[in-house]
């Protein structure tokens, strides 16, 4: 449940897009087995933490909600290398805060992040793989799927789940939609204009595969209001949280934007013209005067939508 393909599908990311939380992919999409851990932690911890102002807002906002008015303990569900976890631990300082992740190498990352942070006797972590692991779950006051439920084929099921997991009171919070991330222009001066747009269009349809291909798929109308309202949860309040880096990018956003181009490249070659593969060839050239190293227009402009409800 890590979230390496939310850089795909740029309306949907945690922590894995920016995002970690979040970013953003749970061992299904493209490629997904074929991943260097080695690699793709570090990557994915500093992409999480371009994003923590805009997920710091999110958490602070859920936590000023009755429904998260006694939270002793905290599932990060899809956690990643911890970065939202830890910024759990930090907004709800009286609880513990449980890392739950299908990779491992992603759950030791989790646990030395809190160790750094001082906040390593109140992190801990689980290995598991959802949906299937559900039982390995404890119970909780807080359950926060940071762009994990739409990586789960049942979303409904699953979601019944974490109701069940919850203790009298106790919350879900989704972070699920939002807007595509922007990164550059609508006209760049090569290639077509709205080269994002169409890149958006493709992810969207990449998006639906990925769901369709998902153990159990089930569809459902994205009303996470009315999902709550079936698996008994009464929806407690719904908010967007926005991610403004205005150019010119610090280095660590650049290299962001570059990687997150490249993954596109990787996953939706098949899906863009090759028109606009070329453009992004270009863009991801370090020595194009064009390109996303050299060009002081790029930055990154996105909004994350968080879903609370809570057992009654």
């Amino acid at each position: 449940m890590t979230k390496h393909t939310e850089q795909v599908h740029g309306g949907h990311g945690h922590h894995g897009q920016t995002h970690g939380h979040g970013h953003a992919a749970h061992g299904h999409g493209p490629d997904a087995g074929d991943f260097d851990w080695d690699v793709m932690g570090p990557m994915l911890e500093q992409n999480a933490e371009l994003g923590l102002g805009q997920y710091g807002e999110a958490a602070r906002w859920v936590a000023g909600l009755p429904a998260a008015r006694e939270v002793r303990r905290v599932l990060d569900v899809g956690s990643g290398p911890g970065v939202i976890t830890c910024l759990l631990a930090e907004v709800f300082p009286e609880a513990e805060v449980i890392a739950v992740d299908g990779t491992p190498a992603l759950l030791e990352r989790a646990r030395a992040r809190a160790e750094r942070l001082g906040l390593g006797d109140r992190v801990r972590t689980i290995h598991a793989e959802l949906p299937q692991d559900l039982g390995k779950l404890v119970e909780a006051d807080l359950i926060w799927a940071g762009n994990s439920l739409h990586h789960m084929g049942d979303q409904r099921g699953v979601l019944a789940g974490f109701a069940g997991l919850l203790r009298p009171g106790g919350a879900v919070a989704l972070v699920e939609g939002g807007l595509p991330t922007r990164q550059l222009p609508r006209d760049i001066g090569i290639g077509g204009a709205g080269l994002e747009a169409r890149i958006d269009a493709a992810s969207a349809d990449w998006f639906a595969d990925m769901r369709a291909a998902l153990p159990d798929a089930r569809q459902e109308t994205e009303d996470w209001n009315a999902l709550f309202c079936a698996v008994g949860l009464k929806p407690q309040g719904t908010r967007s949280f926005l991610l403004d880096l205005p150019a010119p990018l610090s280095t660590l956003a650049r290299e962001h934007v570059v990687e997150t181009f490249a993954r596109q490249r990787e996953v939706l070659a098949d899906r863009l013209s090759e028109e606009d593969l070329a453009v992004i060839d270009r863009l991801l050239d370090p020595a194009d005067p064009a390109g996303l190293h050299r060009r002081d227009d790029v930055f990154v402009l996105s909004a994350r939508t968080v879903q609370v409800a809570a057992r009654g």
